[in-house]
């Protein structure tokens, strides 16, 4: 009767052994997204999807562990974008694909912009608002159906009748309808109360808000309070009650007050910020995030004679250069900042165009890069498990080739991504497959 048992002892006590088995980096330099400079000469440790421990030194491991090696490389936690839209990438047909794509077209064109996205070193994003298709994305990448960025989306957007995300603002009367809470739509608290609601039940992370104009919107206002202030309250208050953070799309300066005070976690944009917003974002502990590059891109795009409608044009070209600087002023002025890029707006991939924009204006490169790494993390509520490279921490992690502390371009050259302890990219193997 001892030897079956034994055989099992030393059967179970083998798998172990094999579940052990580790993937180890091997980081020239690793920027941890905490320390306020960066490591040389370390091993990461990974176990399954989890980092297990950083150690000095080149670790070799067993003969079972996976050693990849990055000692020319600057190594970062994954990088979080908390300000993209999966679905679509904005074009000269944007205005017109909406009479002619259907869902399933929004899909797969998804899954294209999410590789991409990954690609390029952004392993979390916050999908803020599309058709609900961004929802079965999430779920899909979720399952390994595909490969994308861990994905935190608000499904649709939450807009007035008539205000930035109405989706039926431009079309003639007869297509117009009158759409509602479900579509999104809210006219009142109570309408504002349901839509947090339908958007829980439809499967939301997150609720965004457009708390005033917007650009792209075909509507002449871009700038101007849409929200009352009971409205905004209800809004944040239903969003909480359920466990959900707001972000509010705000680019003139009252409807970014309005938002600040009654709650919301983000102001996105945030154009027209003044010294008084300013002071209530630290008073409130409100973030933001600015999207520099989407600014410059539709700004850049509105010189193009025809590129925008006639109603959008002049939105574009006025509202879209001042972000830079209002975001250094905020930066300056010690509003807390988290990295978003507005993808979508702009060509997928090129996210990482916004670590030269904030560098510009003034934010020192190690602030950039923590702002897209721990200080997204605690936005999004998940600094517990992403943002940093930390023993327990889920293993996202990205190589540049360079330094990008002395030279911030080089967070276009990525080398090396991991998500989940799964390698997406590396210099030196295939890419990962599902």
């Amino acid at each position: 009767m001892k030897f079956p048992v034994l055989i099992t002892f030393l059967l179970l006590l083998g798998m172990q052994t094999i579940s052990a088995q580790s993937t180890i980096l091997h980081c020239g330099s690793l920027i941890d997204g905490i320390s306020n400079a960066p490591r040389h000469n370390v091993s990461v440790i990974i176990n399954g999807n989890r980092i297990s421990a950083i150690k000095e030194g080149f670790v070799n491991g067993t003969r079972n562990d996976k050693v990849i090696d990055l000692r020319q490389k600057t190594v970062t936690p994954g990088w979080i974008d908390m300000h993209v839209h999966l679905e679509t990438e904005f074009n000269k047909t944007s205005y017109s694909d909406k009479y002619t794509m259907n869902p399933a077209d929004y899909a797969y064109q998804s899954v294209v912009f999410a590789e991409r996205t990954l690609q390029g070193g952004f392993t979390t994003v916050r999908d803020l608002g599309g058709s609900g298709v961004n929802i079965a994305l999430r779920n899909a990448i979720n399952k390994g159906l595909i490969k994308g960025p861990r994905v935190y989306t608000a499904g649709k957007a939450i807009a007035t009748t008539g205000g930035h995300g109405d989706p039926t603002n431009g079309y003639r009367s007869d297509l117009m309808g009158n759409p509602g809470p479900e579509a999104g739509v809210v006219n009142g608290p109570d309408e504002c109360r349901k839509a947090v609601r339908q958007a829980y039940k439809n499967g939301s992370d997150v609720i965004k808000i457009t708390a005033t104009g917007g650009v792209l919107s075909v509507a002449k206002d871009g700038s101007s309070p849409q929200f009352t202030d009971e409205e905004l309250k209800a809004l944040v208050a239903t969003a909480k009650d359920y466990g959900l953070r707001v972000a509010a799309h705000a680019h003139g300066a009252e409807g970014i007050k309005r938002a600040i005070r009654a709650g919301v976690n983000s102001i996105e944009h945030g154009t027209y910020l003044d010294d008084e917003g300013i002071a209530l974002a630290k008073q409130y502990g409100t973030w933001y995030v600015p999207t520099i590059i989407a600014g410059h891109s539709v700004s850049d795009s509105a010189k193009t004679p025809g590129y925008f409608p006639a109603i959008v044009q002049p939105k574009a070209a006025t509202i879209g250069p001042k972000i830079q600087s209002t975001f250094a002023k905020a930066y300056k002025s010690g509003v807390k900042i988290a990295f978003g890029t507005d993808a979508g707006v702009y060509t997928h991939g090129k996210n990482w165009l916004e670590f030269t924009y904030m560098v510009e204006a003034g934010m020192p490169p190690m602030e950039v890069i923590q702002a897209a790494t721990i200080s997204a993390a605690d936005l999004l509520g998940v600094k517990d498990k992403l943002g940093s490279i930390e023993a327990g921490k889920l293993a996202d992690i990205v190589a540049v080739d360079g330094d990008p502390l002395r030279d911030i371009q080089v967070m276009s050259k990525v080398v090396f991504v991991m998500k989940d302890g799964v390698v997406y990219k590396d210099n030196n193997t295939a890419p990962a497959t599902l």
